[in-house]
């Protein structure tokens, strides 16, 4: 389900992108790319590690320098005049960038400092951040006794203490406890209710599917597929999909499965779930015939709605076993 809420007149442009590349010597990061992302949506970048989505972020941002392409936000040339337009956008890198020895306070401080804001200004701005992002008891504290969660959030108010047009993202929520991420998510909401266009990268599927308004697969440096959750949906809506529990855990593999029914696509979920795929009606007797001659009676069939994780899939061909275990182990 997404929690969000978005205006039906919030179809401007902010952000329009156009066959953005970046090679480094003989290998291309990003492929010729082309989005646009609306003013007041937020838009994400669902992907494996090593799909090109920090790649494309740190170019969106001035970090790094295209290849080739164009990037304009709001109307601004980022290629020629990137300084004039990070004035307009707030980044929040996938790890923290704030110090270590300053504390809460004093890092929100230094970095509306940056932005020419005045000493007032910016003391006020800061108060309100710590109080917004419930971290009005720390803002003493040195940043490096915060928890992961909290040197989060205050990275995230470092990255809008300037009020930014657009926010970028990064993996927010990785590498971070499960309520930290749900603080996380819910202040991306709040934000975005409040009228910041917000773009962000991530490799959890849940995570694009809760937040986004519209959604972009990128694999392999290309975007292969993007559109709003319901567009997506719709592409896996004439598949029909078996969800097939086993009484016991069995050694059956695909092709053994596939060998006996090739008019089907087999996912081994776990030990004893099997998801059947196809695109005509499926035939439950064969296959609970065919399981109990292995010795593995079915205790459960039922159809189940396409989720997002099959249209991932569908559309990529990777499996989602893969984004799990990059999420397991916490790589970028």
């Amino acid at each position: 389900m997404c929690y969000f809420s978005k205006k039906e007149d919030d179809n401007l442009a902010i952000l329009e992108v156009k066959n953005l590349t970046k090679n480094y010597g003989a290998f291309t990061a990003v492929k010729g790319v082309d989005f646009t992302v609306e003013q007041g949506e937020i838009f994400g970048f669902l992907g494996p590690n090593g799909a090109g989505k920090t790649t494309t972020i740190n170019m969106l941002t001035g970090l790094a320098r295209p290849t080739s392409g164009s990037i304009i936000i709001s109307g601004i040339d980022c290629v020629k005049n990137i300084k004039q337009a990070q004035r307009r956008i707030g980044i929040i890198p996938d790890e923290s960038n704030l110090y270590d020895e300053m504390s809460g306070f004093e890092n929100l401080t230094f970095c509306a400092a940056l932005y020419g804001m005045e000493k007032k200004t910016r003391e006020r701005r800061a108060k309100e951040l710590l109080d917004q992002f419930g971290l009005a008891g720390t803002g003493k504290k040195s940043f490096k006794a915060y928890s992961k969660g909290m040197k989060r959030k205050l990275t995230i108010a470092a990255g809008i203490i300037h009020d930014p047009e657009i926010l970028f993202l990064d993996e927010p929520t990785t590498g971070i406890d499960v309520e930290s991420a749900r603080q996380i998510r819910e202040l991306i909401l709040d934000l975005n209710a409040k009228g910041t266009t917000v773009f962000l990268t991530t490799h959890y599927i849940e995570e694009a599917e809760r937040l986004c308004h519209r959604i972009g697969f990128i694999v392999e440096g290309k975007i292969i597929k993007s559109g709003t959750l319901s567009e997506l949906m719709s592409e896996a809506q004439n598949e029909n999909i078996v969800q097939i529990t086993l009484a016991n855990e069995g050694l059956l593999s695909k092709e053994k499965i596939n060998d006996e029914f090739p008019g089907y696509r087999i996912e081994i979920v776990d030990h004893n779930l099997i998801k059947i795929h196809s695109a005509a009606q499926v035939n439950l007797t064969p296959l609970i015939k065919f399981f109990d001659e292995h010795k593995l009676p079915v205790l459960e069939a039922k159809i189940i709605r396409p989720s997002l994780e099959e249209v991932f899939v569908k559309v990529t061909g990777i499996g989602i076993d893969k984004l799990k275990k990059e999420r397991e182990g916490g790589k970028r």
